[in-house]
């Protein structure tokens, strides 16, 4: 996969942010139950390994063919589409992961009402997203979510629903920080908020370029981060500022 900021990508995209998807994953894991599962925005499947074993059976889901293709040898099977208009039937799935895919849509609630079509009753989803105050400027990130947000979308959809979160050891936070700063020093060389003012593929072309740029500059170099250095966060709320990742949790009706 081309390491565009769109998603982490393995030997590209710095450790402690590698960690923190694999964290969220592991976290997904303890989650859901059995069966028929599928894990939306896949990529090539490595994370989504994670929720294999003998008593589910994991489908892939990614809009990009060659990567859906791909994820298709290290899953139980993978499908190319489009994630607000899942291709399978309605009451199909025992769970869902939706892995940092719904700040993507500009209309993620149509996201949450296909989830919720193709599960079946008791079915569990599972979203990771980032937290909007903790989220950096990435033109990827078209809706971001605070706590509050995000459970009522989940509570429109679903009779029973809960937000909790990621969040990093102090170490993990201070290389975090770290790189924001960094971020916020290169943004300062556009007072004016210029780039705001460019077409959004323009100003996700630069975006892309740029962390082509800077990532092996900032990434893994002295960073030994591990999804370890991670913890739950059994509740949030909109004062909880530094919490990295939103774990929405819904049981399906």
């Amino acid at each position: 996969m081309r390491a565009s900021g769109e998603r982490p990508v393995h030997d590209h995209t710095p450790a402690s942010l590698i960690a923190l998807h694999v964290a969220g994953y592991l976290s997904v894991n303890e989650r859901i139950g059995t069966g028929i599962g599928l894990d939306i925005g896949c990529g090539l499947g490595t994370e989504s390994q994670l929720l294999m074993n003998s008593d589910r059976t994991v489908i892939g889901l990614d809009y990009d063919f060659a990567t859906a293709k791909q994820a298709g040898v290290n899953l139980d099977a993978a499908m190319c589409s489009d994630a607000r208009v899942l291709p399978f039937a309605t009451d199909s799935m025992d769970w869902v992961c939706s892995s940092h895919i719904i700040e993507h849509f500009t209309d993620p609630e149509r996201h949450v009402a296909e989830i919720a079509r193709v599960l079946r009753p008791g079915g569990r989803l599972i979203v990771l997203t980032p937290n909007e105050p903790a989220d950096f400027e990435n033109p990827f990130h078209v809706h971001l979510f605070r706590p509050s947000e995000l459970e009522r979308l989940l509570a429109k959809h679903f009779p029973t629903s809960s937000v909790s979160g990621l969040t990093g050891n102090a170490a993990t936070m201070e290389t975090f920080d770290r790189r924001r700063r960094t971020g916020r020093r290169l943004l300062a060389l556009d007072p004016l908020g210029l780039r705001h003012k460019l077409p959004p593929r323009a100003l996700a072309a630069i975006h892309s370029v740029g962390r082509r740029v800077l990532y092996p500059l900032l990434g893994s170099a002295g960073e030994f981060t591990t999804a370890q250095d991670f913890v739950h966060v059994g509740s949030v709320t909109d004062a909880d500022e530094s919490t990295l990742v939103l774990v929405g949790m819904a049981i399906a009706g």
